[in-house]
């Protein structure tokens, strides 16, 4: 090796080293957890974007109630629901990197069943059944892929920022429902039905580019691992506050549009609008509440603020009131699921933290597997409105429930 070779090595080492010297947490932190948020955001979009034209294509479209409309858009959480399991022990002992890869190539597969789902309207019940196993796929690939980003950005940041990673994986999420459901509604008018689904598959792909130079975690196979349903047991009380907080959410997603439909309030994509704004900036301002005031006062405040939008909206006169209360749900809604989340990971090893974290949202999905068939009868019974009076009841047992695990 030449002097001249020798001391171009010695430079760029030092500037390498010099570089890593100055590399603040923060910008590490942020190095990490930005690609993953797009690939969440990503996927999350899709969802969004089926939220906002299924509830319209089942009901208008193939003419089918609202009891069905709620089965729909249910499927999909349900499916998420029964494969948390399997998508916290793949996690586990395969890596976040992998199953993250199964999960954005069943998004791909359900956009394409979307896209034939389309193609059949004409038969309605050929069609319902394609959207029902799209559902189905669509519900799997989200447990796969918010279980592995979830799981991947506290690897790789620490659990003493596990709070602020579930935090931002957060905003991602509703970020892409809230945006996700007024895009879909414009594509829909705009370029037709089918645009909506091809945009699943070319959301999937970005998704995987965004995480692709994303260090893989090392896996522990001799570690002894423990039975699901002991991890469910260890974090129930934290997984039924998250269960009965979620049916507000639920509610607002699935019958909103047809809430404002139904009272000729103009636009519905401005309530997904509201609500996400509201959600994304409440993380963003208070995003290290959960871990600076702890998780249990957090969720306090937040149930007591979503159930008051809740209230709202069942006893809106006027679009500006109901509109108000999507603002309120989506500001108590915010800061829940890292706030009790925080409180779960504590109660289990690190090795474990797939599955913990499965088992959390599995909570969530539970809720919203079971709220949009439970909404959608009470609004053939009573009113849409009335869907929003369950919401708030559901905030209220949240709240009690939370406040009795508060030394568990």
């Amino acid at each position: 090796m030449t002097e001249t070779n020798h001391l171009a090595l010695v430079i760029e080492d030092n500037q390498t080293r010099d570089k890593h010297i100055t590399t603040t947490p923060e910008q590490r932190f942020q190095k990490i957890i930005i690609p993953i948020i797009v690939s969440v955001f990503a996927i999350y979009l899709s969802i969004g974007m089926t939220l906002g034209v299924l509830p319209g294509f089942v009901k208008n479209e193939l003419k089918f109630d609202s009891l069905l409309v709620g089965v729909v858009i249910g499927l999909q959480f349900l499916a998420t629901l029964l494969t948390r399991a399997y998508a916290g022990k793949l996690t586990d002992t395969k890596g976040p990197k992998s199953s993250s890869k199964i999960g954005i190539l069943l998004i791909i597969l359900s956009g394409i069943i979307y896209l034939i789902a389309a193609f059949f309207s004409q038969l309605a019940l050929v069609a319902l059944g394609l959207i029902m196993l799209a559902r189905i796929v669509h519900g799997i690939a989200e447990s796969l892929s918010i279980t592995s980003a979830l799981t991947w950005g506290i690897g790789l940041v620490g659990t003493q920022k596990s709070g602020k990673v579930m935090t931002w994986n957060g905003i991602a999420m509703y970020a892409g429902i809230a945006i996700g459901a007024p895009m879909a509604i414009w594509m829909k008018s705009t370029f037709g039905l089918s645009s909506v689904f091809a945009g699943l598959i070319l959301l999937s792909i970005i998704s995987w580019l965004s995480t692709v130079q994303l260090p893989t975690l090392p896996v522990d196979a001799s570690h002894v691992r423990t039975p699901f349903y002991k991890v469910i047991g260890l974090i129930a009380g934290q997984g039924l506050g998250l269960a009965f907080s979620s049916i507000g959410f639920a509610c607002l997603s699935s019958f909103i549009s047809l809430l404002f439909a139904a009272k000729n309030w103009g636009n519905p994509s401005m309530a997904f609008m509201i609500f996400g704004t509201t959600y994304i900036l409440t993380r963003v301002f208070f995003s290290s509440f959960p871990d600076k005031f702890g998780g249990y006062r957090v969720a306090l405040v937040s149930l007591l603020i979503e159930a008051a939008g809740q209230l709202l909206i069942c006893f809106s006169l006027t679009e500006t009131m109901a509109l108000l209360g999507c603002a309120l749900t989506g500001v108590g809604f915010s800061l829940i699921f890292p706030a009790l989340g925080v409180l779960a990971i504590k109660k289990v090893a690190p090795q474990m933290r797939g599955t913990a974290l499965a088992g959390y949202a599995a909570f969530f999905d539970l809720s919203l597997a079971l709220a949009g068939p439970i909404a959608g009868l009470i609004a053939g019974w009573f009113s849409y409105q009335a869907i929003y009076l369950f919401g708030a009841i559901s905030c209220l047992l949240a709240l009690f429930i939370v406040f009795s695990n508060k030394h568990k």
